[in-house]
C-alpha cells in the first residue's frame, strides 16, 4: 500500500458541491477582490482565533511583511526570530529594511528558547517572532513576559498553528497580532493562495487594513504606501466552509499523532517528540527525529510512503541570508534537528490501514537488515 505525504482530495471531496456552489456565487456577485465573502470569513475566522479582528489579505508571507510595518518595523530595526522555520518568516523582516536576528530553538519543541531571548535584545530590536513549528506553540508567557519588559511586541507566527492552544488560548490571540497562512496544505488551506492577521488591537487592526489595500483608507485616499495585499473573493468562500470542519481535522490529527508517538517510542534511531505540557497542538506537520534520516528517507520512498523534510537547511545557513555571517555552529539545536527530521504523512483522512503501514514500513526502515539492504 502507498500512502501519500497530503492527500487534499480526500479532503476536498465531501465538499465539492458546497464548495462550488460558494464558488458559483462569488462569480455571481462578481465579488472577486475583498468583498462580503472575505467579510464573513474574517469575522468567522476571528471568532475562531477568539480574538476581535481578523484581516484577510493574500498569503501568510503578506500577513507576516504587513503586520511588521503596521507595527512601525522598518529600515536599521532588528526582530529576534528562529532560524528553524520556513523562509517567509525572515523574508518578511528583510522586506520591512529590518535585520532578522536569530535565537536558537528548545530541543524539546523545536520553538523559540526563552531562555534566550533577553540576550540578544538591543537598542534596535523593534519586535519580536516566535514561531509556533509543526503547530506546537511556542513557550509564549515567558516570551511576553521578557518582551513586555522590554516594550517589544509580540507577533505570532501561526502560520502552521491554526486551532492550537496555549494554557486555553488560541494561537494567533496570545501576542500583538499573529500571522496565518492559508496555502492549500496548511490545516485550514484555500484553493489558492490566502492568509490572514489576527489581532486585538482596533488600531493595528484597521493599520493592516489600509495597507493591504494600496494604503487607502478610503478608495483613492491614500494615507500610507501600501501594497496589493486582498485576500481573493473565492478564497474567503472556500475557507469559510472548510473552517467548519477544522476543529475536527485537528482532532484526527491529533489521535494520528498519538498512534504514531505510542507505536515508534523507544525505537532505536529514531525519537518522537511529545506534545509541550503547557498546550495543545494541531500537528500540522508530524515530525520525528532520525539519526540516519536520509537513508530511512530513501527507503521509505522505495516502499511507497510520502514523507518530507521540514527544513533541511535553517535560515541562517542559506545562501540568502550570508550577508548575516552565520557559519554551522551558531545555532547547533536547529542545526542538528535540520540534519534529523523527518516528516511522516499526516492528514486528516489518514486511515488505520495507512497509519499502520506507515510505521511498519519506519520499523522496517529502521531495523539492521533495512540498513544493510539500503547499503546494497
Amino acid at each position: 500500500m502507498n500512502v501519500p505525504f497530503l492527500d487534499l482530495r480526500a479532503q476536498h471531496d465531501p465538499l465539492r458541491q458546497e464548495i462550488m456552489t460558494a464558488v458559483q456565487e462569488v462569480v455571481d456577485r462578481s465579488a472577486f477582490a475583498g468583498g462580503p465573502y472575505v467579510t464573513a470569513f474574517e469575522e468567522d475566522f476571528a471568532a475562531f482565533c477568539q480574538t476581535k479582528f481578523a484581516i484577510g489579505v493574500g498569503n501568510g508571507t503578506d500577513a507576516l511583511w504587513l503586520a511588521l510595518l503596521a507595527l512601525g518595523v522598518g529600515p536599521g530595526d532588528e526582530v529576534i526570530t528562529v532560524p528553524s522555520t520556513f523562509m517567509a518568516t525572515a523574508e518578511a523582516i528583510s522586506y520591512t529594511g529590518a535585520k532578522p536576528v536569530f535565537i536558537d530553538i528548545d530541543e524539546r519543541t523545536f520553538t523559540m528558547d526563552p531562555a534566550l531571548l533577553e540576550r540578544a535584545i538591543t537598542p534596535r530590536t523593534k519586535a519580536v517572532i516566535p514561531v509556533h513549528l509543526f503547530g506546537q506553540v511556542a513557550d509564549m508567557d515567558p516570551i511576553l513576559a521578557i518582551a513586555r519588559k522590554h516594550g517589544l511586541p509580540v507577533l505570532e507566527d501561526a502560520c502552521q498553528a491554526h486551532g492550537a492552544e496555549y494554557r486555553g488560548r488560541r494561537a494567533g490571540s496570545l501576542g500583538i497580532a499573529g500571522a496565518f497562512s492559508f496555502y492549500p496544505g496548511k490545516n485550514l488551506g484555500a484553493w489558492g493562495e490566502a492568509g490572514a492577521v489576527t489581532t486585538n488591537d482596533p488600531a493595528l487592526a484597521q493599520k493592516i487594513r489600509v495597507l493591504r489595500d494600496h494604503g487607502q483608507d478610503k478608495k483613492y485616499y491614500h494615507s500610507d504606501i501600501g501594497w496589493n495585499g486582498r485576500m481573493d473573493g473565492i478564497q474567503g468562500a472556500v475557507l469559510r466552509i472548510k473552517l467548519k470542519g477544522l476543529a475536527k481535522g485537528n482532532a484526527a490529527r491529533r489521535a494520528h499523532a498519538a498512534y504514531y508517538d505510542q507505536h515508534l517510542a523507544g525505537l532505536p534511531g529514531l525519537k518522537v517528540t511529545p506534545p509541550a505540557p503547557y498546550g495543545v497542538p494541531v500537528y500540522h506537520i508530524y515530525a520525528v527525529r532520525v539519526a540516519e534520516r536520509d537513508r530511512v528517507l530513501q527507503a521509505l520512498t522505495q516502499r511507497g510512503i510520502g514523507c518530507g523534510i521540514h527544513y533541511p537547511i535553517p535560515v541562517h545557513l542559506q545562501r540568502a541570508y550570508a550577508s548575516l555571517g552565520h557559519a554551522a555552529g551558531s545555532f547547533p539545536v536547529a542545526e542538528r534537528c535540520a540534519q534529523e527530521f523527518l516528516s511522516l504523512p499526516m492528514f486528516p483522512e489518514l486511515t488505520p490501514a495507512q497509519l499502520e503501514q506507515v510505521v511498519s514500513e519506519v520499523r522496517s526502515a529502521l531495523a539492521p537488515q533495512g540498513a544493510a539492504a539500503a547499503a546494497r
